[in-house]
């Protein structure tokens, strides 16, 4: 239900929790200079469209591999998660581990000498060259939507933060991070996306490191946070990754151990990693198919580290956060903090930030944060521009434009891309959970765009008819069922299967039952409309394709050595956790 204006100007009315000392400010503002600086930097090696959206294909694998990973940090990753981690207890690092690893290794291994040999610059793209021009369309306008929305997440989460622990306006938050974002990508395109996202990588780390290292000193180690999070909360849920996930009941979450698998570890996590423009196209920056397939590999290894920094201060603040009394802190919703004015679950990483970092430190934590937001703008933003100028404009408006052209396309859809996020911001504002708001992103658009790519991929009999109409349903039908839901709350009990299940359980029987709706339809009409002949498949199908050598002689060149190590490490950590 959308907000009432009282209720807006409360929510913009927030505590400021800190004052920034002079070398705070300074930390913050050298962080933006360098950032511009970059974009006209880079402005002279991207005159070409090959240069301008996909970096010249001239990244290395741990250029490539660290840019793919931190696209993926924006708001949701560092103030979603670590509040859904105080919220829901370790639970939450499910979104990083099974929610994650297991498909980034898949793209590397499987999907990337695809996407690489076919020198496509987009998934709808791919597409368009395995199913035509229909799914194309529904793709690229799909992922052109997604990706504003997403971009105005990240921006609406940056502008909050800086309301509530600088005071700073939240307009005025908004608009300096969307100028400073669409200047350098509108400079210098995707290479400089990704050398900020490298910048913002480091300095991510740098800056929230601190918070779980002073706060395992604190409560004694892992052993001894356990027990004092059981101790305070009653019960010891919250420190079992599998174990409380037998039943809808008996997990702070609500959801069930087959939502987790299925619904979060195969189509979402899948539809994403391995479909998701704005991810893939760091990996199609790589200099040749070995770097492109490594690239996925060492985001996969980073990527199990940062529940450290996101999940771990989430689950700290359970025992170390205190009020002037020294009693524990009771964090609640942003629905109750409205009205209350005590501090909400998104707050958690801001409060444990202050609590541990002083002069300096302090500024640096808080670029670190907004790092991990422009990061998140920059990467929806340029691969807004590059679907928007290749699969839309290109494809539908202007066919044969000079090259030159398309790079002047490519700058001025960023600027348009960028005023429609400040929009989309306001609207992330009504929203009653950023959470849900982005989950039900991912279960629309995601989910049946997996089905569809990975039936083209691996089953040379899917027709273009298939291909477009089973895309379509899927979207089709994930929107009807969060409507019905949205319009009959008893109807989540139907799409969860439990009265038991929590809204986070709907989004991810949500996006299992839009995939397999997707993948029906795909197979049926496909058995009843004529194939592609396999003569025009070689590139786009494995059966079809000679996949070319990626030039891996030893072993340990060999991506599929590195992704083998990184899933025996994944299994240990979640049997250590269960």
């Amino acid at each position: 239900m959308p907000l009432s204006y009282a209720h807006m100007l409360l929510l913009f009315a927030g505590r400021q929790l800190t004052v920034l000392s002079p070398i705070d400010i300074a930390v913050l503002v050298l962080y933006f200079v360098v950032v511009i600086f970059i974009g006209f930097y880079v402005k002279g090696s991207t005159n070409t469209s090959e240069e301008f959206f996909l970096a010249g294909r001239e990244m290395s694998a741990w250029i490539a591999g660290l840019s793919f990973v931190s696209a993926n940090l924006g708001s949701l990753e560092l103030m979603g998660w670590a509040g859904s981690a105080y919220q829901y207890g370790i639970l939450a690092a499910h979104w990083y581990w099974i929610g994650a690893i297991p498909a980034m290794l898949f793209l590397g291994i499987v999907m990337m000498p695809f996407y690489y040999i076919s020198k496509t610059h987009s998934v709808p793209g791919y597409l368009q060259l395995r199913f035509g021009e229909g799914a194309r369309a529904v793709s690229a306008v799909s992922f052109a939507l997604m990706t504003v929305l997403m971009s105005g997440v990240n921006m609406y989460s940056m502008a909050l933060v800086m309301k509530v622990v600088l005071g700073w306006n939240i307009s005025f938050s908004i608009w300096i991070g969307a100028v400073t974002v669409a200047v350098y990508v509108m400079l210098g395109g995707l290479r400089s996306a990704i050398i900020n996202e490298v910048l913002q990588f480091v300095l991510i780390w740098a800056g929230a490191a601190l918070i779980p290292i002073l706060g395992l000193i604190e409560t004694g180690g892992w052993s001894n946070l356990k027990a004092q999070i059981a101790a305070n909360i009653g019960n010891d849920d919250y420190t079992h990754l599998w174990s409380t996930l037998g039943h809808f009941r008996d997990n702070p979450m609500g959801v069930h151990w087959t939502g987790i698998v299925f619904g979060l570890g195969f189509v979402i996590s899948f539809g994403y990693w391995t479909t998701d423009f704005l991810v893939v196209q760091r990996v199609l920056s790589a200099n040749n198919l070995r770097a492109a397939k490594m690239a996925p590999v060492i985001g996969a290894a980073f990527k199990m580290a940062v529940p450290l920094i996101v999940i771990v201060p989430g689950l700290l603040a359970l025992t170390v956060l205190k009020n002037p009394d020294g009693s524990i802190m009771h964090l609640v919703g942003e629905d109750v903090a409205r009205v209350t004015g005590q501090h909400s679950y998104n707050e958690v990483l801001p409060l444990m930030l202050i609590r541990y970092c002083g002069p300096g430190l302090l500024g640096l934590g808080i670029t670190a944060l907004v790092a991990g937001f422009m990061s998140g703008m920059a990467g929806n933003v340029s691969a807004f521009s590059t679907v928007w100028t290749y699969d839309l404009y290109g494809a539908y408006m202007n066919k044969n434009a000079p090259d030159k052209h398309y790079v002047s396309m490519g700058r001025w859809s960023t600027i348009v891309g960028m005023l429609i996020s400040v929009g989309t911001a306001y609207l992330v504002a009504q929203a009653a959970s950023i959470m849900d708001y982005v989950q039900a992103l991912f279960s629309f658009f995601i989910a049946p765009l997996f089905g569809t790519v990975i039936l083209g991929m691996l089953w040379k009999r899917a027709s273009k008819a298939g291909g477009f109409w089973g895309l379509l349903s899927g979207t089709a039908s994930s929107i009807a069922m969060w409507i019905w839901v949205q319009r009959d709350a008893g109807a989540l009990r139907y799409i969860a299967l439990s009265p038991d299940a929590q809204t986070m359980a709907e989004n991810l029987y949500r996006a299992l039952w839009s995939f397999l709706i997707c993948v029906t339809v795909t197979v049926v009409v496909s058995l009843m409309t004529e194939p592609v002949p396999i003569e025009k498949l070689s590139g786009l199908v494995y059966g079809a394709t000679e996949l070319p050598d990626d030039g891996a002689d030893a072993l340990w060149q060999k991506p599929i050595f590195w992704a083998c190590i990184v899933i025996v490490v994944f299994f240990v950590i979640n049997l250590i956790l269960w």
